[in-house]
This record gives structure tokens, C-alpha cells and sequence, in this order.
């Protein structure tokens, strides 16, 4: 392979060797710096800033040109449960909602939690024949947190298409090096705090119009607070007489902080662009897969996804933190996640040390 260097150039020099972007990503320098000045103007100015909804908004404009809707149909939260909650509120009693058996439970709890719903799951590679007549929602990551494993999202999505039934997709694992368009699904959520490289408590909610309904399909704003309205001044007091026209209908009141930060993460992620990240990530986590096989290692089946996860190693985990390694363990599986601050120098020391 040919030997790679990271991107991003000087927004990174971490101190550890970083390959645990599945859990969180590493901010980059123009955001740390930004966040820093937030704060500093916070002692004069207050929590709400000089501008609440600027970072906000345009962070909700970049998030929209990366999944390539308009911004007018995305809305701004603080987690991936609160928008399933959200989603899990749309559907009438007696809905069937198909899942992947082990999906993270930010996606799936909330909507096994509401009453009235009929949670059905099925293996991920079975997910899209498990479509039936009477399913009205399929709720899936667009890559497994546990192992990486890519949902087959053309499959799934002409199956729900073919009955009928509406598609919620958590791109938590995905915005950022997947490429992804937001269109092709009813529901899409992200939690930013990953690929994206966000600070936590941001978090997409996205309105896509896969059968061209527009508007006309949105749910009601049941929860909807003084950000939702479409006049500030007018909805800060009781009953909300209008609600935006836009998807920031949906908002949640916002963390300045984590949309401030945001703003730039998210630049710098358009800036190297979504497919040189693909290459760059599935590049290497292709080679770690290689060297753990020469190694004798197993890593479990993930075509190309930048997550790989192997059975048999997780006891390393401690041995590879003394030694400034980030990995995780998930489900008894060594978890690597290789992102554009990574090397393949990144993957090699991870190799050595596991020998």
C-alpha cells in the first residue's frame, strides 16, 4: 500500500497515537481556538454569546452541503436519543418499526421505549428481506458501531420504498468519510461528536423527500420550544402561533458552545472533502486489517468500513493506553477507527505493539 500521511496538515498534533474516532473524534486546532475565544467573550458578553444562532445556522448550512439537501431541511439538537424520540413520536399507535439486531440503543431504546410501537428486529445482513407489508419505519445505523459493517443502504432503502414503509437512518458512524445523501431517506441523524470532529451536544436532525412530498410530509413540531417559531420575539411566550417554515421547526435549543465549535469542524471537513477522507480511511484500515491477518488476528468481516474490530484482543487495551494507543473495546472486540489524522505509521505502531 502506498505509504499515507494524515490530512488536515497542522490542525492536528495529538500526543497520543488516535484511532478511536468511533467513540469521538479529535477537535481540530481552529476549533479549539474558537471555543477558547467563546469562552472569553462569554465573561463579558454571556452565555448566549454575541450571536446565538449564527454558529448555529451556519453549521446547519455545512451539515446540508455534506448530505447535499438544503439547509432549510435540516434542524439542529443536542443527541441522537432525543431525535429518535422525536422520530419514535411521529408514528401512530400499532407501528411496526424494524431495527438491526444490536444497533446502539441511542437509536434503537427510544423507539422501543414508546408506547404503542412494535419493535421487530432482524441481522443486519437480513435487514432490507425483513421488510414486510405493515412495516412502517426501518431504523438503521449507516455503519455498525460494535464491528463497522456497512448497511447495505441501497437494499434497505428500495425494500422500505416497496412497502411502503418510511426509513430513519443514524449516520453517526458515517457523516464525515461515507459518502451519504441525505435525499434518499425520511429521517436522518447524526451525532457530530465523531467523523465530524464536533464538540459533543451536536447533534443533525434531516429531512429527506425520498418520494418528493416536501413539506407536505413533515410530522407536526410537537416539541417544539421558542427557537422553532418562525418570529423569536413572538414565540418566547406561550402557544407558538407559527412555527418556522423550515426544518428549524424541529430545533432544540441549542449549545452555543458546540455549534461555535462546529461551525469550523465542519469546514474543515468540506475543505478536504468527503471522498479524499473515504480513501484516505478505508486506505488504512485496510492495511490494519492486512497486518492483523499476518499476525494470525481474525478482525471480523467489515468491507469498507474505516472501523475494524477483532475478537481476541481486547485485553490489549490497557497495555496499548500506557503505550499513548487509543482504541476501545466494544462487545469483547479490539476497536480501531481510522480517520484523516491518521498514518499509516498510526497503523503500523498499533500492529508492532500488538504483535
Amino acid at each position: 500500500m502506498q505509504r499515507r500521511e494524515p490530512l488536515g496538515g497542522a490542525e492536528f498534533a495529538p500526543e497520543t497515537t488516535y484511532l478511536n474516532s468511533a467513540s469521538g473524534g479529535l477537535l481540530p486546532r481552529r476549533t479549539a481556538d474558537a471555543l477558547r475565544a467563546a469562552l472569553d467573550e462569554a465573561a463579558s458578553h454571556g452565555t448566549m454569546g454575541r450571536d446565538y444562532f449564527g454558529p448555529a445556522d451556519a453549521s446547519r448550512a455545512a451539515f446540508a452541503r455534506l448530505l447535499g439537501i438544503p439547509a432549510d431541511r435540516v434542524a439542529v439538537g443536542s443527541s441522537v436519543a432525543v431525535q429518535s424520540a422525536f422520530v419514535a413520536g411521529t408514528l401512530p399507535p400499532g407501528s411496526e418499526v424494524l431495527v438491526p439486531e444490536g444497533d446502539f440503543s441511542s437509536l434503537v431504546n427510544p423507539l422501543a421505549a414508546h408506547p404503542g410501537i412494535k419493535l421487530r428486529t432482524a441481522p443486519l445482513d437480513d435487514l432490507a428481506a425483513a421488510v414486510r407489508p405493515g412495516t412502517a419505519l426501518v431504523a438503521f445505523s449507516a455503519v455498525q458501531s460494535l464491528d463497522g459493517r456497512v448497511a447495505d443502504l441501497a437494499a434497505v432503502r428500495a425494500a422500505a420504498r416497496a412497502h411502503g414503509a418510511r426509513t430513519y437512518l443514524d449516520v453517526t458512524q458515517a457523516a464525515g468519510w461515507l459518502p451519504l445523501c441525505a435525499d434518499d431517506y425520511d429521517f436522518v441523524a447524526a451525532g457530530a461528536f465523531k467523523w465530524l470532529l464536533c464538540p459533543r451536544g451536536t447533534t443533525f436532525m434531516a429531512f429527506g423527500d425520498p418520494e418528493g412530498r416536501g413539506t407536505a410530509g413533515w410530522p407536526e413540531p410537537r416539541h417544539a420550544g421558542w427557537v422553532a417559531g418562525a418570529d423569536f420575539d413572538e414565540s418566547c411566550y406561550g402557544p407558538i402561533r407559527q412555527p418556522a417554515p423550515t426544518a428549524r421547526r424541529f430545533d432544540e435549543p441549542h449549545a452555543l458552545y458546540s455549534y461555535i465549535g462546529a461551525r469550523h469542524s465542519l469546514a474543515l471537513i468540506e475543505e478536504i472533502g468527503v471522498a479524499a477522507i473515504h480513501a484516505h480511511n478505508t486506505a488504512l484500515a485496510d492495511h490494519y486489517r492486512a497486518g492483523l491477518v499476518e499476525r494470525g488476528h481474525a478482525p471480523l468481516p467489515a468491507p469498507g468500513s474505516a472501523i475494524v474490530s477483532a475478537p481476541g484482543l481486547a485485553d490489549a487495551e490497557a497495555r496499548l493506553a500506557a503505550e499513548g494507543v487509543k482504541v476501545s473495546v466494544r462487545g469483547g472486540l479490539l476497536r480501531a477507527a481510522f480517520h484523516l489524522y491518521n498514518s499509516t505509521d498510526d497503523a503500523d505502531r498499533l500492529l508492532d505493539l500488538l504483535g
